[in-house]
């Protein structure tokens, strides 16, 4: 072998362990992020899944100074989205603003869903919690859950709620009211939180127990009249509400919690850095007074407690939905 031979191999030889360090995890990890980031959002804008998604990609996009960008996938109770997401290229560059509603929720209310949301996706990080809020049209002439359950069995099957899709957090919480009520409410699905409100002010329907960052500045217009909420204790948001616990129905409990996941195959050194860098996002001054008063409670967990969290949904919702015998395609 002449010494030019010799110089090609060698120079095949070290482009070749280059281009293997520079695909390999370790590698990426290192490089990670390079280029925009997509936040699919399951839901439509202008709602409280959409509100939070945008806050985290505000934040992110200025600490990484790398664009991340929300894009709105609604339908099928977030599965949609969430199938994007699980068929995307695991490179960190495509993530999912999922649910609780969707992980613990929508395994036990489609029956033909194209994936798992807790074996094709990879925990990054659960962002933040909020309770739901009971809100009526002001005028529907319910004041209270006590006149609620009490007009609610005068008139079986006249009273309706709207919620962002069936199998949400939202829908689930109406659910929850009626099987622990013994009554009967007639549920409107929409395809998402946004579209539902704008009918609820319209008078279309006549109320709702949305995610509170949503209803919140209709509720401080006055333009819905909010009576509970949702949760095991008072909201600091909302302080002068009772829970619907407090107001009648001992033991209901309802919230949801909001987070970021990754196609499963994505490599651990790239969830590490995205975790790392959502946490510290979370954890601005700024960023957790502007989610605290619109009713989030910043969470920022680890990728485990994320899993943790799931697999404790899962557990907790799906009695409510097959007693509920909520179904949806």
């Amino acid at each position: 072998m002449n010494m030019t031979q010799l110089h090609s191999r060698l120079k095949a030889f070290v482009v070749g362990l280059s281009s293997a360090f520079l695909f390999s995890p370790l590698a990426m990890g290192q490089s990670f992020p390079a280029k925009p980031i997509r936040l699919i959002c399951p839901f439509p804008a202008a709602g409280a899944v959409d509100i939070a998604a945008r806050a985290i990609a505000q934040e992110l996009s200025k600490n990484l100074g790398i664009a991340v960008t929300v894009e709105n996938r609604p339908g099928a109770g977030g599965n949609i989205g969430s199938a994007e997401v699980v068929r995307a290229v695991p490179d960190g560059y495509t993530l999912l603003m999922t649910t609780s509603g969707i992980q613990a929720i929508n395994p036990f209310l489609y029956s033909k869903m194209s994936f798992d949301p807790n074996k094709d996706l990879q925990p990054v990080s659960v962002l933040v919690s909020l309770n739901n809020v009971l809100v009526i049209n002001p005028n529907v002439k319910i004041h209270s859950v006590a006149e609620l359950i009490s007009q609610a069995k005068e008139q079986p099957g006249q009273l309706n709620y709207a919620s962002s899709g069936s199998g949400t957090s939202i829908h689930m919480s109406g659910e929850m009211f009626k099987f622990m009520t013994s009554v009967n409410l007639i549920h409107v699905p929409y395809k998402g939180s946004a579209p539902a409100v704008t009918d609820l002010l319209g008078g279309q329907v006549m109320m709702m127990f949305d995610n509170i960052p949503s209803s919140m500045p209709h509720i401080k217009t006055g333009k819905l009249r909010a009576i509970a909420t949702t949760g095991a204790k008072r909201d600091p948001s909302l302080p002068d509400l009772p829970t619907i616990a407090e107001a009648g129905v001992p033991g209901y409990e309802a919230g949801v919690w909001f987070g970021v996941m990754a196609p499963l195959a994505t490599p651990r050194e790239v969830v590490t850095k995205l975790n790392a860098e959502i946490v510290r996002a979370a954890k601005a001054p700024e960023y957790v007074k502007k989610m605290n008063e619109q009713g989030y409670i910043v969470l920022a967990t680890s990728p485990e407690q994320m899993g943790e969290m799931s697999r404790a949904e899962y557990a907790r919702w799906g009695p409510i939905v097959k007693a509920s015998g909520a179904k949806a395609e």
